[in-house]
């Protein structure tokens, strides 16, 4: 009788449980996504489908099926799986989870996994408890995290576990989640009918950030509240979308203008030295599911192109903030981006690195000229042909800087670079304008001493 009473229990959880917990997939056909590591003939997949999944570490971002397939792992094995919560779970509860495991092994010969979520949650002293019975086999640890396990795991525990690191989903895994959400009658919508808009749709899977769970959750909340109408049909339409994930749609396409526009605009606000306009266009980026590395890829280059010499600091606090994006992620990695952008909106101006450009141009438009003997690799043919002679080694001067020439005969006095007076390329310039006077003194030197020397000979 306790038996049919837990049963019904069991049900009647089922029937109230949240649609996200309802289409948790089940098997590995009904998984979407993450086919770097799931699809066919993968390591994972392998090892899943013939229960021989070792020690293993899932990481990723929320709502891209770490715990799903912890319970796929469960729903395929032999062993006999248990689970624990890091932020509920203490030194006593892995203890007896471990004598149990130890019990089972020995009476049953039947082998534990312990799935742990949030392991990153786990102290140092919780992660040591667990570990020798990692290492001698006494269970399989299965450990999910959404922080980087190289970084917040026991560096221990990761070496005797194969991490797997989760993706975000892409829009057209998310689209495939809500599609058999709406045509699943057991555990989904597919027995109301249920009409949803693609602007709709769009906005749901846009603002959901990869996130399969936010779908579903925006997707139960739309549909659970929305009347039917006289026909018996749900209408979710873009305010319902709105309304349901708690996030206003803005005319954002990422593949047409509203894309092109938005990013033009930005970049001319950075250019323009107006932070506020700047922080405004990256902030509609950012709230439309803009990709945050699109947008720091774009920072990177204005950072070489518009700042440039006037400031070379800038170069690495975009690369820094591109860096640590990576490891931070969202929605910390908004702090990034704005402090990004803040400092290339009110950094110094200069353009200069086009004048690569020009000399490219010349490369293309011009006979190119023979390199002068001195500049040339002395370690070849210093000997035979003199190359490298007469090369002056500026370290060896005042100033670690002497005049000699560098560019082929025909290109004496022609400059490519003309630095601005904008920031640090101000103390360039003033530097540069000084060799290249001292430049041209040698060079007028040069010629006075051919012409005497061609003079006497005449």
């Amino acid at each position: 009788m306790a038996d049919l009473f837990d049963a019904q229990a069991e049900q009647a959880r089922r029937d109230r449980a949240p649609l996200a917990d309802r289409m948790r997939p089940r098997t590995l056909d009904e998984f979407v996504g993450q086919d770097h590591i799931l699809g066919e003939g993968k390591l994972l997949r392998r090892a899943i489908e013939a229960d021989r999944v070792t020690s293993v570490i899932f990481y990723g971002p929320p709502g891209t099926g770490k715990t799903t397939l912890a319970r796929i792992i469960a729903n395929t094995t032999e062993a006999h799986f248990t689970s624990m919560n890091a932020v509920l779970s203490g030194v006593k509860d892995i203890r007896e989870a471990i004598q149990k495991a130890k019990n089972r092994l020995r009476h049953h010969q039947t082998r534990t996994i312990l799935f742990v979520d949030e392991v990153h949650r786990f102290n140092k002293s919780q992660q040591d408890a667990l570990l020798p019975h990692v290492e001698n086999g006494t269970v399989v640890f299965v450990g999910a995290t959404t922080e980087n396990p190289y970084f917040e795991v026991n560096n221990a525990l990761v070496s005797r576990s194969r991490v797997f690191e989760l993706e975000t989903l892409d829009e057209d895994d998310l689209r495939q989640v809500a599609a058999m959400t709406l045509t699943d009658p057991d555990r989904g919508y597919g027995d109301l009918d249920v009409s949803i808009t693609q602007e709709a749709m769009d906005h749901l899977v846009s603002t959901s950030n990869g996130d399969a769970r936010s779908l579903l959750n925006a997707l139960e909340l739309g549909i659970e509240t929305t009347r039917p109408d006289e026909d018996g049909t749900i209408h979710i339409n873009l305010q319902v979308a709105e309304d349901s994930i708690q996030q206003r749609a803005v005319l954002y396409d990422k593949e047409g203008d509203a894309h092109f526009d938005t990013i033009s605009a930005f970049i001319k606000s950075l250019r323009g030295s107006d932070p506020d306009a700047a922080l405004y266009w990256l902030a509609r980026m950012v709230y439309a599911g803009e990709d945050p590395r699109f947008i720091l890829r774009r920072m990177l280059i204005f950072a070489a192109e518009d700042i440039g010499m006037a400031d070379p600091e800038a170069l690495r606090v975009a690369q820094s903030a591109a860096t640590g994006f990576e490891y931070v992620g969202m929605p910390e990695g908004q702090f990034l981006l704005a402090e990004c952008c803040l400092y290339l909106a009110t950094a110094p101006k200069s353009n200069t690195a086009f004048s690569y450009f020009d000399a490219l141009e010349h490369v293309k438009n011009e006979t190119s000229g023979e390199v002068p003997d001195p500049m040339k690799d002395a370690n070849r043919d210093k000997e035979g042909l003199g190359h490298g002679k007469g090369y002056k080694y500026p370290h060896a001067y005042r100033e670690h800087y002497t005049p000699q020439q560098y560019l082929p005969d025909d290109m004496q006095g022609l400059y490519f670079y003309q630095p601005t007076g904008q920031g640090y390329e101000e103390t360039v310039a003033d530097r540069l304008a000084e060799w290249r006077d001292r430049d041209a003194a040698e060079e007028i030197t040069k010629r006075a001493h051919r012409y005497a020397e061609e003079k006497d000979t005449s």
